[in-house]
């Protein structure tokens, strides 16, 4: 069982940053890839970056590479997702995931509550 509790969104102007967090339990943390994804109001859930258990092999969507930086400190069963250069069009729910020994795309087992960030123009 893997508990995951994200923190670090909030109100941001286009062409900010912000750092979200994702506080993982569980002993076998860094058997789990860790992924996170983002709900905006009336759209579907969409994957945004994964991280490899094994070799921290990373992937990403097309609309954030090059400004979106995922990283794990697996020591301290933590995932992170840096974001540069917002966008109005980043605003969502952003939520981690973790898949237990999966690609860097999952499948993924268990899901943070999420955290809101809003980017305004």
């Amino acid at each position: 069982q893997v508990q995951l509790v994200e923190s670090g969104g909030g109100l941001v102007q286009a062409g900010g940053s912000l750092r979200l967090s994702c506080a993982g339990s569980g002993r076998t943390f860094r058997r789990y890839t860790m992924g996170w994804f983002r709900q905006a109001p009336g759209k579907e859930r969409e994957f945004v970056a994964g991280i490899s258990w094994s070799n921290d092999n990373t992937d990403y969507a097309d609309s954030v590479k090059g400004r979106f930086t995922i990283s794990r400190d697996s020591a301290q069963n933590m995932v992170y997702l840096q974001m540069n250069n917002l966008k109005p069009e980043d605003t969502a729910t952003y939520s981690c995931a973790a898949g237990f020994m999966a690609a860097p795309r999952g499948p993924f087992d268990y899901w943070g509550q999420g955290t809101q960030v809003t980017v305004s123009s």
